[in-house]
């Protein structure tokens, strides 16, 4: 580990002379990147540096203790050093395992509805809420991007943006779907009815990351259905983009503007590429799959909400949360905090065989 840690601190020192030079600093996204890579080792390098500055104070202390004077004062220092070392050991182990690139990416989600017809379409509209009243907990921002709304106000699917530092790692894994067990308001004879909703969860994507060749993109416009203005029917504003060689499509209607619904389009579209790209190289690399707390495979069911015992459970983690109405409320903090330790978890396993 040490050495791996000499390395990282070499590499951050160059770093430091990089960034800083008048060449690099006129290639934007060169800088940039080297920017980044510098802002993601920082943390490494501070608490390495605080491990050394703390086994110097041990070995310094232990070199006082034949002092008669000043043995009582190196006793209490080397127990304090003690103490400190294999804490920051933890830490560094931590601190040592590969951080997830798109981290500190915005997000673009999907709900979509499932098995059960109306009620997961309905069910679709609870998690919209729920994650939009999370997403305003920290304070970020949500856009929608497209919306098929159903007649009893749920929806066949919506797409949207969450926006602000760090909202991927947040959100990334409720990727999957997600099963609902209630009595429908539709039913009469009070059964229980379970549906599914499917959740995608894509880290937005710069148009540096992913390389698209515009003469490989079919742009349509139509006029927006639903609500939004007496405009809806009067202009040809809403935008799909078909990717032809991959078939993939993906479109806007929300915003006035043909141009604002071809950017979100856009964005849209090159997220869903790279998350058709990832998924060919997880599958490649199954070992790496492993070590994920199911973040990514659409097909898995993740999480159910059961009404009538008030319970989410999440499979992944086997955690039950009694909280139904706070948690739909947007209180999702314990859950996600729960799946980031059990993922740092199996990643550290992973590192130490």
């Amino acid at each position: 580990m040490i050495q791996k840690l000499e390395e990282v601190e070499k590499r951050y020192e160059e770093l430091n002379k990089l960034i800083s030079d008048p060449e690099v600093i006129s290639n934007t996204n060169e800088w940039k990147k080297l920017m980044k890579e510098h802002s993601d080792l920082e943390d490494v390098v501070l608490k390495y540096r605080e491990y050394k500055k703390t086994e110097k104070a041990y070995e310094e202390a232990k070199e006082m203790l034949s002092d008669p004077e000043l043995k009582e004062l190196a006793e209490i220092e080397m127990e304090e050093s003690k103490e400190k070392l294999p804490k920051i050991e933890e830490e560094l182990k931590l601190l040592l395992i590969p951080k997830d690139p798109n981290d500190d990416k915005n997000v673009i989600c999907e709900i979509r509805a499932g098995a059960g017809g109306e009620e997961a379409a309905l069910f679709a509209g609870v998690l919209f809420r729920m994650y939009s009243m999370y997403a305003e907990r920290k304070h970020f921002k949500i856009d929608v991007i497209n919306e098929n709304e159903t007649g009893l106000g749920g929806y066949k699917e919506i797409s949207f943006m969450i926006t602000g530092k760090g909202a991927y790692s947040r959100f990334k894994f409720e990727s999957g779907v997600h099963r609902v067990q209630r009595v429908p308001d539709t039913e009469s004879s009070g059964r229980i009815h379970t549906s599914t909703v499917t959740v995608a969860v894509l880290p937005e994507i710069e148009d540096v990351e992913i390389e698209i060749n515009p003469n490989d993109i079919r742009m349509e416009v139509f006029r927006a259905s639903g609500a939004g203005g007496q405009h809806v029917n009067k202009t040809s504003s809403a935008v799909r983009l078909i990717h032809e060689p991959t078939g993939i499509v993906a479109e806007c209607q929300t915003e006035r503007s043909q141009v604002q619904n071809r950017e979100y389009a856009m964005r849209l579209l090159r997220s869903r590429l790279y998350d058709m790209e990832k998924e060919k190289q997880d599958k490649e690399v199954a070992s790496e799959r492993k070590s994920q707390v199911g973040s990514g495979d659409r097909s898995e069911k993740i999480r159910t909400y059961n009404y009538p015992q008030g319970r989410i459970t999440d499979h992944r983690i086997g955690l039950s949360i009694y909280q139904m109405e706070d948690f739909l409320n947007g209180n999702l903090d314990e859950m996600i905090d729960n799946l980031i330790a059990s993922d740092r978890a199996e990643k550290l396993k992973g590192s130490e065989e």
